[in-house]
């Protein structure tokens, strides 16, 4: 998981039993709030110079997915995937070196905030362009396929993705071929700065790959519970070569469309809606559903203070890492005989 393990990280662990999944996923999730509030004020100090789009408030999404995968199950991302990549295993030194654009990072600092990849942990890569990345989960989920493995893609994006036709495209390829690919939309009501109502005449997205054949659900996506029990019976059904599933999990990404900003989002203001959502919070859910379970508070402070420790030599590690050497700014863009022959 990280190189700075809790203490109690003994007693986590995903799939092992009921409370040992999750204490493991409220770990998660409170690792990924502490990596993006962190971020958030780096950003707002011009520390980090660069678009960074934070998932502060739709952590139970990638942490209840990803309980239930393998390493080598592959996980696909866009923009807003700083949560994805921590909850397959990424690691969190790794992420902020590259967000600082060093040469430590898990993309060697080329890519920054919406470029991570670990391939170790089935993370083959996070692209900013809308709903790139769904046909790349359908095409992992066919190789898969081809070699005769059992291995699982999910494809994580936006309610706005569904407005671009290559996602329709690549689910009609997948529930074709009987793929094991789920398609999960983060619902979080906003494409960049755009409500949902604006753009749709129909709400329910959980329905969107019925035309297709494909199951669909709509669930609570601050939840970690009904999105780590809704997955894990998609993931299961995929595994077992009965095709894909869609899940649409209604969050709200606590910022704006990116940026550190609460409210304000370059000079749009949204309908007001976090009032109603921070009582919703995921993590804090998940702290009381523990605590409800026998989990001493003390036991989740620890989780927390440990957290942040982390995420503060995170920080320290990604100042003291060089940049990357700029003679090598054509490495891995052009083809080389080398590489070819390699």
């Amino acid at each position: 998981m990280t190189t700075t393990e809790p203490l109690i990280l003994s007693e986590m662990h995903p799939g092992k039993n009921v409370s040992g999944t999750l204490l493991w996923m409220y770990w998660t999730m409170v690792r990924i709030r502490a990596f993006e509030e962190r971020v958030a004020d780096l950003v707002e100090a011009g520390e980090i110079r660069m678009p960074c789009h934070l998932y502060i408030g739709q952590e139970a999404v990638a942490t209840g997915v990803c309980a239930n995968l393998r390493p080598e199950d592959t996980v696909w991302g866009g923009h807003r995937s700083h949560g994805h990549y921590l909850a397959k295993g990424g690691n969190l030194r790794a992420a902020m070196a590259e967000i600082f654009g060093r040469a430590t990072g898990c993309s060697g600092g080329r890519g920054g905030s919406m470029h991570l990849v670990s391939p170790d942990h089935g993370i083959l890569g996070t692209v900013p362009i809308v709903a790139a990345t769904v046909p790349l989960a359908v095409g992992a989920a066919l190789a898969a396929k081809l070699q005769r493995k059992d291995t699982v893609a999910v494809a994580f994006f936006g309610d706005g993705a569904l407005e671009e036709g290559h996602v329709h495209e690549a689910m009609n390829l997948a529930a074709l071929h009987k793929l094991a690919v789920i398609f999960v939309c983060e619902n979080n009501m906003y494409a960049s700065h755009m409500h949902l109502s604006a753009r749709r005449v129909k709400e329910r997205l959980g329905e969107a790959g019925a035309f297709h054949g494909i199951p669909g659900a709509t669930i609570d996506g601050n939840d970690i519970v009904a999105v780590h029990d809704c997955s894990a019976a998609a993931i299961e059904r995929a595994r077992a070569g009965n095709g894909p599933s869609f899940i649409e999990c209604v969050t709200f990404r606590w910022r704006g469309h990116v940026g550190p900003s609460w409210d304000l989002d370059v000079g749009v203001k949204r309908r007001g809606e976090l009032k109603d959502w921070i009582p919703k919070d995921p993590v804090a859910r998940a702290g009381g559903l523990l605590h409800e379970r026998g989990v001493p508070g003390d036991r989740l402070d620890t989780i927390v203070r440990e957290a942040l420790e982390e995420v503060d030599a995170a920080v320290a590690f990604a100042r003291d890492s060089p940049r990357p050497n700029p003679e090598g700014v054509t490495d891995h863009v052009f083809a080389s005989p080398e590489a070819a022959h390699a």
